[in-house]
């Protein structure tokens, strides 16, 4: 499987300890499976007239199958229950990888009504199931990063 990952710089060796907290999966190195996606992920510094690169690695399918892995398949119910207690710190699972669609800005605003109660967990859900296919693959575990993770390029844009 290739990963990509959007940013300012190229990050050839990821590194936990620089990851942020309350983020839709917790702490972890986030990438995709998309290029356009960590595109836009870097564009975000490129509007700031930074540098925009995407690093690409590789892993093995089998490693991702045989690990600790949490997948969501759709924006579900379990999934919505999920992000929430993440983006509000309550990240306690230890999972090696996290698979599942990304809370963008849209999405992080029916998460943020469904926790004040303003709309049901059925209206959050309904909401979410037009959002436009995109992924994140979370890596949470750095002796997994460092194991299975390999580091093949960039692309600057």
């Amino acid at each position: 499987m290739i990963l990509y990952h959007g940013s300012n710089i190229v990050v050839d060796k990821p590194d936990l300890k620089y990851s942020r907290k309350n983020l839709d999966f917790g702490m972890g190195f986030y990438t995709t499976t998309i290029e356009d996606q960590a595109k836009k992920w870097s564009e975000r510094f490129v509007a700031k007239d930074l540098p925009g690169i995407i690093s690409i690695y590789e892993i093995d399918d089998e490693k991702i199958n045989n690990s600790n892995t949490l997948s969501f398949e759709t924006y579900s119910g379990e999934w919505l229950d999920f992000i929430v207690d993440c983006r509000s710190g309550k990240d306690t699972l230890d999972y090696d990888v996290i698979i599942g669609g990304i809370a963008n800005d849209k999405v992080f605003n029916t998460c943020e009504l469904y926790l004040k109660k303003m709309i049901t967990k059925s209206q959050a859900l309904r909401r979410l199931r037009y959002e436009k296919p995109n992924l994140q693959v979370c890596l949470k575990n750095q002796e997994y990063i460092d194991k299975n993770l390999i580091y093949k390029d960039y692309i600057k844009l």
